[in-house]
């Protein structure tokens, strides 16, 4: 059985280090220009440089996205930006434009470079063109199946990598190439400025009528055609295994440190018992399924894997997410008097029962003691996002728990 990478995203320099803390073998990041996700905070040089050194001392890589689909006017930034990553020495550029492919090769000869999904890696066809020009590892499009990637495992060459997602928000449009936000909004999806419109509730307007709009009734609150749910394999790591698959990718650059963790945790725990002995994978499998629900999500599927997704893989009657815990912050030291310092991310207060989330499976209840400002006053809640605070629990607390809420 080949070796399994997983593949945790990180849009800061905290939620990577929180990936590679809760199991990560590989984080994946955007610098500030040419990758997918421009919303999220992404990382100035520095930050790589730190990331990469926090990574690397634990075992782990950091992969960087420029995986854009370049216009002329991007190429020029393109190069300076991949010299600057030549100083910076992540462990892997993912790519999808063969213009920013040729610079990359041309800038970072030794650079190792993914195809990202973008490119509409659908064949074993696909895989060995991008082979043949030096590319270690494709990203499959989230179209295939499982039965399709075992026979493009079965035509390339032993030392080529696949890599597929296995968790998160699915994308409507064909390998996540949407032109839908460019048209209503002028954000272009495929720069990196998706609007998400996939989620937006829609009507049907009849062309000899224009400005009456007939909702389409799924139910007394219209629907929301594109709506799909998000992915989820925890239940089906052996068939992931079994397929050939090297690295299990999880979707979520703009996600918090609390999804991060959660996901992480649960889907390493699960890739190890299987490992370890696949009974004892069987036999977790409650444990898994329960802690991955605590992370906000969607309803599940399993995407395409098994198949062509029916209308059971879509949401009609809301684009909201599940959201049974709620994100308080994550412990960045401890100090002697058994305080421990957070950046508060939700209110809470002194008295409350929270949850402790720890790197190694555990689980704790603990009760607030206290909160104490910077200046060591106290407080009976938390009530300013991003505050720094010293906070008493009855707890062993370390840095990297994390403290999260359950809401009823």
């Amino acid at each position: 059985m080949r070796k399994t990478e997983l593949l945790i995203p990180a849009g800061s320099l905290d939620v990577l280090k929180t990936a590679v803390v809760y199991g990560a073998d590989a984080v994946y990041i955007g610098g500030e220009a040419f990758g997918l996700r421009a919303k999220a905070k992404n990382f100035s040089g520095q930050e790589m440089k730190e990331g990469i050194a926090f990574a690397h001392e634990r075992g782990a890589k950091v992969y960087v996205t420029a995986n854009i689909l370049a216009h002329n006017r991007d190429l020029p930034g393109v190069e300076g930006y991949f010299e600057e990553l030549r100083e910076i020495r992540p462990d892997a550029l993912i790519i999808s434009d063969p213009g920013v492919f040729a610079i990359a090769k041309k800038v970072l000869p030794d650079m190792e470079i993914h195809i990202s999904t973008q490119a509409n890696n659908t064949n074993y066809g696909t895989y060995l063109f991008w082979y043949g020009l030096g590319a270690k590892r494709v990203v499959s499009a989230r179209e295939l199946s499982l039965e399709e990637i075992r026979e493009i495992r079965s035509q390339i060459p032993e030392d080529m990598e696949i890599e597929s997602f296995i968790h998160g928000a699915m994308c409507i449009s064909y390998s996540g190439r949407c032109l839908l936000s460019n048209y209503f909004t002028g954000r272009d999806a495929n720069q990196g400025a998706c609007t998400h419109p996939c989620r937006w509730k829609y009507s049907v307007v009849e062309e000899t009528r224009p400005g009456e709009y007939m909702p389409v009734y799924e139910n007394e609150r219209g629907t929301f055609l594109f709506n799909s749910k998000d992915l989820c394999m925890i239940e089906h790591i052996p068939e992931l295994m079994e397929a050939g698959i090297d690295s299990f990718k999880i979707e979520g650059r703009m996600k918090t440190a609390l999804y991060v963790a959660t996901v992480a945790r649960t889907y390493r725990k699960a890739i190890d018992d299987y490992q370890k002995d696949p009974a004892l994978y069987r036999s977790n499998m409650e444990w898994y399924k329960e802690e991955i629900g605590k992370c906000t999500h969607r309803e599940f599927t399993t995407g395409f894997y098994f198949g062509k997704p029916d209308s059971s893989a879509q949401i009609y009657d809301s684009s909201t997410y599940a959201k049974d815990y709620t994100y308080l912050g994550t412990v960045e030291q401890r100090d002697g008097r058994g305080l421990c310092l957070i950046e508060q991310k939700n209110k809470f207060s002194v008295g409350e029962f929270i949850e402790i989330m720890k790197p190694n499976g555990r689980n704790l209840t603990v009760e607030v003691k206290g909160i104490f400002d910077e200046e060591g006053n106290a407080r009976e809640s938390a009530p300013h996002s991003r505050e720094k605070l010293w906070i008493e629990l009855d707890g062993d607390i370390e840095a990297y728990d994390i403290l999260r809420r359950r809401e009823p």
